[in-house]
């Protein structure tokens, strides 16, 4: 049987002693992304694989997407990656639109690409994600891995608990999301784990032009409407 003897709590313990210097790093990284971030105006994040190659129809759809995104003034926020990234700030510079990488600090990943006109760079995820959600007024989801689904599921449970505002969520490549969507339907929803408006969050789109309409007209719509008093 395993016991702890006083050394061995104290050893356990020791990275405790380092925590408040931890915040204020935390805190910095708030202060940056905010000040970066606070006057960039309507935004879409879009999310997607960075192992998408130049050469797949998905990074063409995210680059046009972007593209037509920022032609209609919106700014775009991706990771600042490689791959699905890449394309959605390649689409927004390419239209002189605002290409926001909000990049992270990881030891097998490369840096921001080349088309971020304003480029940021995280040590903690979850600021990172604050920033995604914080300033977009729009999402796509493109094809991705766990780190896509990580954001999704987030944008999904804040929207569904009231702590981000309605807004479209677009999950681009019908046939790569169905078989989650008919999951969701046949064993979340039928066990009562969700609710039948839970599916209304979002929706599917396999077309560029049709996705980018979409969210530009729910958010100058949005923009236009009156206060909620």
């Amino acid at each position: 049987m395993l016991s702890w003897t006083p050394e061995a709590r104290a050893e356990a313990a020791a990275f405790t002693h380092s925590d408040q210097w931890r915040v204020l790093r935390i805190f910095s990284e708030f202060v940056e992304g905010f000040d970066s971030l606070a006057e960039i105006g309507p935004a879409v994040s879009i999310f997607g694989s960075a192992r998408t190659g130049a050469d797949d129809p998905m990074y063409q759809a995210a680059e046009r997407v972007a593209g037509l995104i920022a032609q209609a003034g919106l700014t775009v926020i991706t990771g600042g990656g490689p791959g699905i990234m890449e394309a959605s700030n390649k689409g927004a510079a390419e239209m002189d639109g605002i290409s926001v990488g909000a990049n992270i600090e990881l030891p097998f990943e490369q840096g921001s690409n080349p088309y971020v006109t304003l480029d940021l760079t995280f040590r903690y995820f979850f600021v990172r994600k604050t920033m995604f959600a914080k300033y977009a007024n729009g999402f796509v989801f493109f094809p991705g891995g766990f780190g896509t689904l990580d954001e999704m599921f987030e944008i999904f449970t804040l929207i569904q608990t009231g702590k981000l505002d309605p807004m479209p969520v677009v999950l681009y490549g019908s046939s790569y999301w169905r078989g989650m969507l008919d999951w969701m339907t046949s064993t979340m929803l039928d066990e009562g784990k969700i609710s039948p408006r839970d599916l209304d969050l979002f929706s599917l789109n396999d077309d560029p032009e049709e996705t980018a309409r979409i969210l530009v007209q729910a958010i100058h719509e949005a923009s236009a409407a009156p206060p909620i008093v």
